[in-house]
């Protein structure tokens, strides 16, 4: 079960398309960066405007392509500079085997055949209202940004709970990003060498140390862990030390959508998709959402058809407003 995939990536961001935002930016670092190693990361369009990502931006060691103001075509020369950079890293570094495009344009579709072609493997990452059907099967992987946000929103959501349970806000957080890594990185059977799990912390956080939480093992550490959080399950019954997830118990606890409580409860979703800059959200990502917190949830329990029937109601409520974008898909510009 050990790790053999292809972990070096290169990481290309358009600010425009990402929002600019801190958190965001950091939840798609941390996203990369649980899959493998960031080898070079250049964003686009920077400009004063985006000057709080500076710190970010440095302790990542990224370069920044600045958005000179000159004619129509601004936008055009930094999607031609982003595949041109593209390109040269794909031919140049061979260390790199993995490419990151944020952004969902269609006129990169190109750029990713040819990095296909070359044997890399490409993962998109795009808000929904911007990202092309045909750029997204291009890709060997592709996930929407709210996505990126809304799991780390619920895990920032999950953190303070613990803190207020617990009191030790490192553990809560650490508690935390085991999961996220475990939920994305565990094989088949769930789970996933101590041993690698520690090399990816380390890759999200260059500080960790056992030590900094009064364990003198990461073995000691995970199993303080389990024992406080319930949330991992540790197996050093063999020769190397495993981790998975535990089995998900507060599923039955959890509240349920009812006809009497799912607007309240999808306005709420909505207002969190607002407050991270989302304007306008496709509304399978408000689904997956719901049914993350509430697993189980299917409108038809509420007496609707199809979940964009569902939507529609919101419509007529004046909670959204129902668009459709150029290839006729539904957007909801949140109002």
């Amino acid at each position: 079960m050990e790790n053999n995939e292809r972990t070096t990536y290169a990481l290309f961001v358009d600010l425009e398309n990402c929002g600019g935002k801190v958190e965001t930016l950091k939840d798609v670092i941390e996203k990369v960066k649980i899959r493998g190693d960031i080898l070079l990361g250049i964003v686009y369009g920077y400009n004063d405007h985006y000057s709080g990502l500076k710190e970010l931006l440095l302790s990542n060691t990224f370069t920044v392509v600045p958005s000179l103001r000159w004619g129509y075509n601004q936008k055009n020369n930094l999607d031609i500079q982003l595949v041109i950079d593209a390109l040269e890293v794909a031919y140049v570094n061979e260390r790199i085997d993995c490419f990151c495009i944020v952004s969902g344009d269609s006129d990169y579709t190109p750029l990713v055949g040819k990095l296909k072609s070359m044997g890399k493997f490409v993962l998109g990452i795009s808000r929904s209202e911007v990202a092309s059907k045909v750029f997204i099967n291009a890709c060997n992987e592709f996930v929407f940004l709210e996505s990126v946000a809304v799991d780390a929103a619920r895990s920032r959501g999950n953190v303070k709970k613990s803190e207020e349970s617990s009191g030790n806000d490192d553990q809560s957080s650490l508690n935390e990003l085991l999961q996220r890594i475990l939920s994305e990185k565990s094989d088949a059977d769930g789970l996933m060498y101590a041993s690698e799990l520690k090399k990816t912390i380390n890759r999200i956080k260059p500080d960790f140390n056992e030590k900094n939480y009064g364990h003198n093992s990461f073995g000691k550490l995970l199993a303080m862990i389990q024992k406080k959080y319930k949330s991992i399950e540790v197996d050093d019954s063999k020769n190397a030390v495993m981790v998975r997830l535990a089995a998900a118990s507060a599923a039955s606890s959890k509240a349920k959508v009812t006809k009497d409580n799912w607007q309240q409860i999808v306005k709420k979703k909505l207002d969190e998709f607002k407050e991270d800059g989302f304007d306008r959200v496709n509304p399978s990502i408000i689904k997956a959402s719901l049914q993350g917190d509430y697993p189980g949830f299917d409108e038809k329990d509420l007496g609707f058809k199809r979940f964009s029937d569902m939507m529609k109601a919101l419509e007529k409520d004046k909670l959204v407003r129902v668009e459709f974008d150029e290839t006729h898909s539904m957007l909801l510009r949140i109002i």
